[in-house]
């Protein structure tokens, strides 16, 4: 009986670390990265200068910048879409983008509803309190915000 037993342990430990090396982890339920890999970036952005501008057409901003740096190292086009958070964020939940941008810091009302990168760069707002700029991705896409706050960890900074 307690060899059956050892037998059976050690068969399910086997099992346990087979399965557990098969997959690639982090990883995207949706395919965020493979998507946006050799393909299309997109991204909504509401207006937040000096992070993001909607005046001119393409957007312009620090974090405009950065986004079409992270798509260079992806090779991907960026299509970006104007908006308010709101809707942003909502379209983001549905699947219609990739990323929302607009100058959203760590204490975003969005974090419980989508993927919130890691503070990548500073700024001091005009209370004299210091901002901590985030992105927001689809919640569960946790290859694309590991490679995306890899990125930010080397090109972000103060805004």
């Amino acid at each position: 009986m307690r060899s059956s037993i050892g037998r059976l342990i050690a068969l399910l430990v086997l099992f346990l670390a087979l399965t557990g090396c098969s997959g690639h982890y982090p990883t995207d339920p949706h395919g965020t990265l493979e998507h946006v890999t050799d393909g299309e970036l997109r991204v909504g952005v509401s207006h937040s200068p000096p992070e993001t501008d909607l005046g001119p057409n393409p957007p312009t901003g620090t974090e405009v910048d950065l986004v079409r740096q992270y798509a260079e190292t992806v090779n991907a086009h960026v299509t970006w879409t104007p908006g308010g958070e709101e809707d942003l964020v909502k379209q983001l939940k549905n699947g219609h983008l990739d990323l929302v941008i607009g100058g959203l810091t760590e204490d975003s009302p969005w974090d419980t509803e989508v993927g919130i990168t890691r503070g990548y760069a500073e700024s001091t707002d005009e209370f004299g309190d210091t901002r901590k700029h985030v992105m927001a991705v689809r919640n569960g896409e946790n290859a694309f915000l590991m490679d995306l706050e890899a990125f930010l960890a080397d090109h972000g900074g103060r805004s």
